[in-house]
């Protein structure tokens, strides 16, 4: 195992989780939950987690569209689709409070989120 990558892990979860915990070294990108600040801390993982996929998703559409496997309908529909939850997200995270740099967390080597 890699001190920079989680390639694969047969140990335990507490082992597991030590190496994650190893990978976000940046203090902000912690979620931080008591019982004071529950609603918020579940929100930012939640929207923090629906950004992610959000970026993936974005990304693999991207490359549908250079490769040419999507009609021009389906261009439209799923361009359409990536505009109506990006000002979803916008509503989201002002209606909790929180910014883009709230929802970044360090990836490890991949860098970070945003």
């Amino acid at each position: 195992m890699s001190e920079n990558k989680i390639l694969f892990n047969t140990g335990s979860l507490d082992e597991l989780s030590e190496e994650i915990g190893k990978l976000t070294n940046n203090e902000e990108s912690r979620l931080k939950l008591g019982p004071d600040n529950a609603d918020s801390g579940l929100a930012k993982l939640v929207l923090t987690l629906v950004e992610l996929i959000r970026k993936l998703v974005e990304k693999q559409a991207m490359r549908r569209v250079d490769g040419g496997s999507l009609t021009e309908d389906e261009i439209e529909r799923l361009g359409e689709t990536l505009m109506k939850l990006e000002l979803k997200m916008e509503e989201l995270k002002k209606h909790f409070n929180l910014t883009d740099r709230d929802l970044n967390i360090n990836l490890g080597p991949l860098g970070n989120l945003m």
